[in-house]
């Protein structure tokens, strides 16, 4: 059942997923929190490694642990991220990568938070992230 949404809760549920971040190498802390459709928060955090390539962000930890709780309809996710022991000072958007599994569960308004702060933050959708996505509804 789709609600609205509160962003500043949503946001200030990232910044608490933010410090559990695993970040020894660049010490840039990212925190999500995913809303999926029936008003559930999973939160997410980046989770560093020495092979830079096994490396996971946020935004997917906490859409593989929803998708794994049996998710699969989301309405929204905040992102914030910064270096360690420091307030964010710019917007942490999406990576490809994680533009691209946000576009295997989500619809084209599927809202994408990116933030600050509780008070500054910027709203986009997937479709303005990932204009002309590939999905399943590609495939032949």
């Amino acid at each position: 059942m789709e609600e609205k949404i509160d962003v500043q809760k949503l946001i200030g549920q990232a910044l608490g997923a933010r410090t559990k971040a695993y970040a020894p190498y660049s010490e840039y802390q990212v925190g999500a929190a995913l809303l999926s459709a029936q008003g559930r928060v999973y939160p997410g955090c980046n989770i560093e490694n020495a092979s830079y390539g096994a490396t996971v962000c946020a935004e997917r930890v906490a859409f593989f642990r929803a998708v794994q709780e049996g998710e699969r309809e989301f309405q929204a996710i905040a992102i914030v991220g910064g270096k360690k022991g420091e307030a964010p000072e710019g917007f942490a958007y999406p990576c490809g990568i994680c533009r691209q599994v946000m576009k295997e569960f989500c619809k084209e308004d599927f809202m994408i938070i990116v933030a600050k702060s509780i008070d500054e933050y910027e709203v986009s959708t997937l479709g303005e992230l990932l204009p002309h996505g590939f999905g399943g509804d590609c495939i032949v």
